[in-house]
């Protein structure tokens, strides 16, 4: 069974920094697209930033300069490094994975949660 448990979200106030963690367990042959999403009250889930099984990045333009999602294929982990933090980044921070194991699926995280005082 592939879990993908994130990790590091907390409270913190504008202008700090936080990484949350990603990290994929169970029988894992390869990771290949990631990204961390997104869900504030109220609203809908939307994509921060994602990355390539190449290392290719893309980012919401809200997080460009500010946030940087990056990969090791050998811990089998995604990170997102979140600095300058804005109240408006308060959200639950997801994280999906296509991953093939005996088949290809796509999986989530269950959600950390990050709180961004003001």
């Amino acid at each position: 069974q592939v879990q993908l448990v994130e990790s590091g979200g907390g409270l913190v106030q504008a202008g700090g920094s936080l990484r949350l963690s990603c990290a994929a367990s169970g029988i894992i042959f390869s990771i290949n697209a990631a990204g961390w999403y997104r869900q504030a009250p109220g609203k809908q889930r939307e994509l921060v930033a994602a990355i390539t099984s190449g290392g290719s990045t893309n980012y919401a333009d809200s997080v460009k300069g500010r946030f940087t999602i990056s990969r090791d294929n050998a811990e089998r982990t995604v990170y997102l490094q979140m600095n300058s933090l804005k109240p408006e980044d308060t959200a639950v921070y997801y994280c999906n994975a296509e991953i093939r194991s005996w088949n290809t699926n796509d999986y989530w995280g269950q959600g950390t949660q990050v709180t961004v005082s003001s």
